[in-house]
């Protein structure tokens, strides 16, 4: 089947590199003439584990290719993906201009039937929008198909070749035909491909990212009220975790969640409310909540040092929103460091993926180490912003050497209590008592 996929942002990358992986000739469109370039160079522009392998596999092979025209991008394909940015307005609504203007120069070239599919995270009602658009230009026949993406980053080729479950909105029968026809080689374990009406589609991808964001929230709302009454929410974690009702995954405290689509999605799903005149009140205190645990660590750093921070070295494990990969959009990394920095501190950080993009925001104001004990040389303390699996076991005994202070602000929780009394640190967690201090932790 010949595919084009219009975006080559993490999801159009991906989506248009594992449909070209399942023997589709496929071609990404873009406007960004530079990035073009390197894709046709072999050059990625995003970081995700075993994209690279499919991604030089099927351009070897000719079924990958990229353009920056879109008639000839287009030419001959029965399917069209829309993956294209939706970012928030200054009303927290999803920005639909690129969507739409994409729209509506597909219904000026279109030469054949083609099914349109948007494959961006788009409020409900899009899908009729995107019609509307085309239709003002169209000569031929087309449908119009929301088929949400819900892929991790740092599992996402895993997470697309072998979904969960695939939701596809649309009531034509030609377009269900030919959408059950391109996916089914993604679902032969039997994994469903779920049919529904456009606007089920497009609320079942919100509804999905704030019902995590909801337990995240939870958890870590009962990982506050643990450091009160003097309980442990690893503890808590597992004895909840194991019912079968809640399950074990999105149960882990920390300091918030960040990325390009929880706060989004949870941004937009609001609102949505707002516009039905519907007060969804969960979302509002999920977002709230958020906000103020992404800076959870500061007072507890703050009052750790006296509230002089002026001069302090803090050197900060983990710059990306989450391991896995080089995302620091809504990162709770960015928000800590440049209060560190404002608060007098100097900042020393490592990231196995993410220093670059951090550089792009920051630039010289934090200091890049070349590698995560580089950045403990001659710190008052360790903060770890992200769970990289490298910072889980470290040697603790070459940390001592390095640091001023044996002190870890832990926003990740990797590191056990017990090991952290042994060991002779002082220890702060979330949702945790503090180790080797008699300083409470600040609400």
């Amino acid at each position: 089947m010949k595919i084009a996929v219009v975006g080559t942002g993490y999801v159009g990358l991906v989506t248009g590199t594992c449909f070209a992986e399942t023997g589709n000739q496929v071609t990404c469109i873009d406007i960004d003439q530079r990035k073009v370039e390197k894709l046709n160079n072999g050059i990625i522009p995003i970081y995700e584990p075993g994209l690279d392998v499919l991604f030089n596999r099927n351009t070897a092979e000719g079924r990958l290719k990229f353009t920056t025209n879109l008639a000839e991008g287009i030419e001959g394909a029965e399917v069209i993906f829309l993956a294209l940015p939706t970012p928030p307005g200054e009303d927290g609504s999803a920005d639909l201009k690129y969507i739409l203007k994409v729209a509506g120069d597909l219904g000026q070239i279109m030469k054949e039937y083609a099914v349109i599919v948007d494959k961006s995270t788009v409020p409900v009602g899009t899908a009729e929008k995107v019609h509307e658009y085309i239709s003002l230009a169209a000569q031929v026949e087309f449908d119009v198909v929301s088929n949400p993406e819900f892929l991790r980053e740092g599992v996402a080729i895993e997470d697309f070749m072998k979904p969960d479950r695939v939701v596809i909105g649309t009531q034509s029968e030609r377009a269900k035909a030919i959408m059950t026809k391109l996916y089914a080689p993604l679902v032969r374990q039997g994994n469903p491909v779920i049919f529904m009406d456009e606007r089920s589609a497009e609320m079942t991808k919100y509804a999905a990212n704030s019902f995590l964001a909801v337990k995240i929230s939870f958890m870590n709302e009962i990982a506050n009220l643990c450091e009160k009454v003097g309980a442990n929410v690893d503890d808590i974690r597992r004895g909840i975790g194991t019912d079968s009702r809640i399950g074990k995954r999105f149960l882990f405290a920390g300091i918030g969640y960040g990325g390009s689509c929880f706060p989004k999605d949870v941004q937009a799903l609001a609102k949505t409310s707002e516009e039905y005149a519907y007060d969804f009140k969960i979302l509002k205190s999920v977002m709230e909540v958020n906000a103020q645990q992404k800076t959870k660590l500061l007072p507890v750093i703050n009052q750790h040092f006296n509230g002089d921070l002026q001069g302090k070295t803090i050197a900060v494990w983990g710059l990306a929103f989450k391991p896995y990969t080089d995302d620091i959009r809504e990162a709770p990394a960015l928000e800590n460091i440049q209060a560190l920095l404002a608060a007098g501190a100097k900042v020393t950080a490592y990231d196995p993926e993410a220093m670059e993009n951090v550089k792009q925001v920051l630039g010289n104001q934090i200091t890049y180490a070349h590698t995560s004990y580089a950045a403990l040389d001659d710190a008052d303390a360790l903060v770890i912003m992200t769970e990289w699996p490298m910072f889980r076991t470290p040697e603790f005994g070459k940390m001592a050497l390095l640091l001023k202070n044996k002190v870890i602000f832990d926003g990740r929780n990797l590191y056990e209590l017990d090991q952290m009394k042994e060991l002779g640190y002082t220890y702060y967690s979330i949702g945790r008592e503090a180790i080797g201090t008699d300083v409470k932790q600040p609400a």
